[in-house]
């Protein structure tokens, strides 16, 4: 966990000194010819050490647009939850929305895991919970069909319940929190901030929990195999990806550095995103229990599509792993 830095010494920074970093290419910014293009969501806090990065970089060498992986497919997008506009060589997004979309197209690739969200269910105490077994019977606030959805079932699952057992409420991010206080729902599981944001709502009557062994969301750098096969965009992508190591570095240990970026991508109050922040970590790398999780989602999602779960080596040909090798080797 990263240590909490004192929020009003930051803030007091970020209004200064802090906030004269800009994006340098990020949201908003005209793309430069020849510039990398990176789609990331301006709204999660993942995307931090990206803005960071693309920043270090500026805009003649990378310019971030919102979106994700859709972002990295040419045409229409079926089953994509949002769709922002624009075409990307690189795209940061969680790994469920890679594995719904690389059905339709088998070329997407993962070549990093960016930032881990430690995602935690906030409930009620006063609703007789503390902990997941808690949750059979009780109303839970999430948003259908992404990690957060998954990271529900997954921790139903750690203690012998089923999705069944409970009964979800499909919220989006932005609804949780209020819905939590005015007592709509029992408990919420969403990324940050809008977790941090119920559990500061609803007071001492707030619980979290969760637990990175049974799941961490793994929001990724992803890419196309024809990025990957284009040489002079591979060198891009390699150098960029090295940039991202020391920016998710960064980001880990002086994350204050990184938080004015993501305040001005998101709009998200300052104090919100220096609360949020410890449940994340910054591995950058392709963590060695990547495709067993991915398997096991693969399963959840496939049930819900109604089809046949792909095999174990179809979805290890979604983790290219000579990226980050060269970046390696320096």
């Amino acid at each position: 966990m990263v240590e909490q830095l004192d929020r009003r010494a930051w803030m007091r920074g970020a209004l200064g000194a802090g906030f004269a970093l800009t994006l340098g290419g990020c949201v908003g910014t005209r793309q430069a010819p020849g510039a990398l293009r990176i789609a990331a969501r301006p709204d999660v806090l993942e995307a931090g050490p990206i803005l960071h990065a693309a920043s270090i970089w500026g805009p003649s060498r990378a310019t971030v647009l919102g979106g994700g992986v859709p972002n990295l497919i040419d045409g229409p997008v079926p089953g994509a939850l949002d769709r922002f506009e624009g075409l990307a060589d690189l795209a940061g997004q969680s790994e469920t929305q890679l594995l719904r979309l690389s059905v339709a197209n088998p070329e997407l690739r993962i070549v990093m895991t960016v930032t881990e969200g430690l995602y935690r269910i906030v409930a009620r105490r006063s609703e007789g919970i503390s902990g997941p077994a808690d949750l059979k019977g009780k109303r839970i606030g999430t948003f259908v069909r992404t990690s957060a959805a998954f990271f529900v079932q997954r921790m139903l699952e750690s203690v012998g319940l089923r999705e069944a057992d409970a009964t979800i409420v499909a919220l989006r991010p932005g609804e949780m929190a209020a819905a939590l206080r005015d007592r709509r729902v029992d408990a919420i599981a969403i990324w940050e901030p809008e977790s941090e944001r119920a559990f500061q709502m609803i007071g001492a009557d707030a619980v979290s929990f969760g637990d990175p062994a049974i799941y961490r969301e793994l929001y990724n750098l992803n890419t196309t195999a024809a990025v990957l096969e284009h040489p002079g965009k591979r060198r891009q992508l390699v150098a960029f990806m090295r940039q991202l190591v020391e920016s998710c570095r960064i980001s880990a240990e002086r994350p204050e550095i990184v938080w004015p970026l993501v305040v001005q991508s998101s709009g998200f109050d300052p104090a919100i995103v220096a609360a949020s922040w410890p449940h994340h970590r910054f591995p950058a790398n392709l963590p060695a229990d990547m495709l067993d999780l991915l398997v096991v989602e693969e399963s959840w999602i496939a049930t819900q599509e109604g089809r046949p779960a792909r095999s174990r080596a179809a979805i290890d040909r979604l983790i290219d792993r000579t990226v980050m090798e060269e970046v390696a080797r320096r």
